[in-house]
């Protein structure tokens, strides 16, 4: 039984969907703590484990545009309850595993439900009042990297004080509890594209090209960046991103409108986007493990798993207060000062963590800078994005902006990878990151966050945007005013 619209309380809605943000992006960061452990919970070699997180991110990123094409085809409520099937079906088949090939099966359910984040985004414009729609927009864009601070920390108190399984029953309930909040709170909307036909063989070739290039960025280090298998999935990259960017051009009703992601406005907040991701996550990589380092380093803090969790968790809420404050600031001067404001945070806090990275505290402060920005920025590319796309594309171009971050994250995670790994230290007979490979990863991420801020900076003003807009009928469809640019 659909919810009448009528019925629909705009506080409900967005609670709902930024609980539902939170509850993703905990699955995400739900078997950090538990890595070094995984070969021997599951029997399986460090190669093998390392495929539990890599399957995550393999199947949301072919599902995230995916599930935002058939939520401006199908429904958006529709969608988001579908979404919540494999999440709470991968957490149970998690839950009872006991060797690598279930677990990684769980693992790849779960990442099929990440499209809930751009679902939800784009369900605020029908549903959430102009008034409150920046900082309804922020809130919910931001919850994934809110569940990512906060999941940290309450997953390695988990792991380390019961069972693992725990972690995953856990994941399961949060999973039913996002279910039913969306059942009974979720309005059911007229789907902004109702009639058109699904692309199966543009997913097809998105899909691939997309497992093609993250399976190389993510396995490379790994297979070596020299090999045949990792130069043979660049190449067909290569190959199939372009056939299938061809193939959207000439359909009639495409999978990604590349016409409309063509636009300046929507190209370079997606540009950007990339960005934005690479420095959010620059980050969390270089943190935990200046923390984690034995002191006898000369860099490392000695922290435990859960102590550096707790140091990372204020990160997590000052996103959590700054989002709304970036609402209003949107609300004020527009979607592209809250970018350009955001990005250059960051890089401030990049900047001040080559000064304070010798102390816990040090870091605790620069996570909460870091992650102040990130929240500006993540909360203003949804406004970006919405502003210049029509209603019957708002799904798929926020599931589309959002597959652009997690590619950012991706390439970060390999880029930073690859400057820890090469630029070590032996202490007591074992091999650590060095202190100048550490300052290395740093000055990259306030690098890229720079960038970012360049490329925010010409994004076209908010005339321009408009007429780009008005042209796809996206400011005034149906009624519903459209997000300031």
């Amino acid at each position: 039984m659909d919810v009448p619209r009528s019925t629909s309380r705009p506080s409900g809605v967005v609670a709902t969907l930024a609980f539902a943000g939170i509850t993703a992006a905990i699955m995400q960061t739900l078997v950090t703590p538990l890595i070094a452990e995984l070969p021997r919970i599951l029997g399986t070699t460090p190669s093998n484990a390392t495929w539990v997180i890599t399957a995550t991110l393999l199947v949301s990123a072919v599902c995230v545009p995916v599930s935002g094409r058939l939520g401006d085809l199908i429904g958006k409520r529709r969608m988001l309850l579908v979404c919540a099937v494999p999440l709470i079906a991968g957490s149970v088949v998690c839950a009872l595993s006991s060797s690598v090939v279930p677990m990684i099966v769980g693992r790849g359910l779960q990442g099929m439900g990440m499209g809930m984040v751009p679902l939800g985004i784009a369900l605020l414009r029908d549903v959430v009042p102009a008034e409150k729609l920046s900082s309804s927009i922020a809130l919910v864009s931001a919850s994934m990297g809110i569940g990512g601070g906060l999941g940290l920390p309450i997953a390695a108190a988990v792991a380390q004080y019961t069972n693992w399984r725990v972690l995953f029953w856990g994941s399961a309930v949060l999973a039913v509890a996002v279910a039913v909040l969306i059942w009974f709170l979720i309005p059911d909307v007229p789907a902004g594209a109702k009639g058109q036909r699904f692309d199966t063989l543009g997913a097809l070739g998105l899909g691939t090209g997309l497992v093609c290039l993250l399976l190389a960025v993510s396995k490379g280090a790994d297979w070596g960046w020299g090999s045949g298998v990792t130069l043979g999935l660049f190449a067909a990259t290569v190959v199939v991103l372009p056939a299938w960017g061809l193939w959207e051009l000439r359909t009639k009703e495409p999978l990604v409108d590349l016409r409309t992601t063509a636009r300046p406005r929507v190209l370079l907040t997606n540009i950007a986007s990339v960005f934005v991701g690479f420095g959010m996550y620059a980050s969390m990589l270089v943190m935990p493990q200046l923390l984690q380092f034995p002191e006898a380093t000369g860099h490392g803090l000695g922290q435990s798993m859960l102590a550096a969790g707790l140091w990372m968790a204020p990160g997590g809420i000052m996103m959590m207060l700054v989002s709304p404050l970036g609402g209003k600031l949107t609300d004020a001067r527009g979607p592209k000062f809250t970018l350009v404001c955001g990005v250059l945070v960051i890089a401030a806090g990049y900047s001040l963590s080559l000064a304070l990275m010798g102390s816990a505290w040090g870091l605790m402060l620069v996570g909460m800078v870091i992650n102040s920005g990130v929240g500006l920025a993540y909360g203003s590319m949804p406004a970006l994005i919405m502003g210049s796309v029509p209603l019957s594309e708002t799904a798929a171009a926020n599931g589309f902006n959002t597959l652009m971050r997690s590619l950012g994250t991706s390439v970060g995670a390999a880029v930073i990878g690859v400057v820890l790994a090469q630029m070590t230290t032996t202490v007591g007979g074992h091999s650590f990151t060095s202190e100048e490979g550490f300052r290395t990863g740093l000055m990259i991420g306030c690098g890229v966050a720079l960038t970012a801020a360049a490329i925010a900076a010409v994004i076209p003003a908010a005339r321009r945007a408009a007429t780009d807009a008005g042209e796809a009928g996206s400011a005034t469809e149906a009624g519903r005013p459209a997000v300031r640019a």
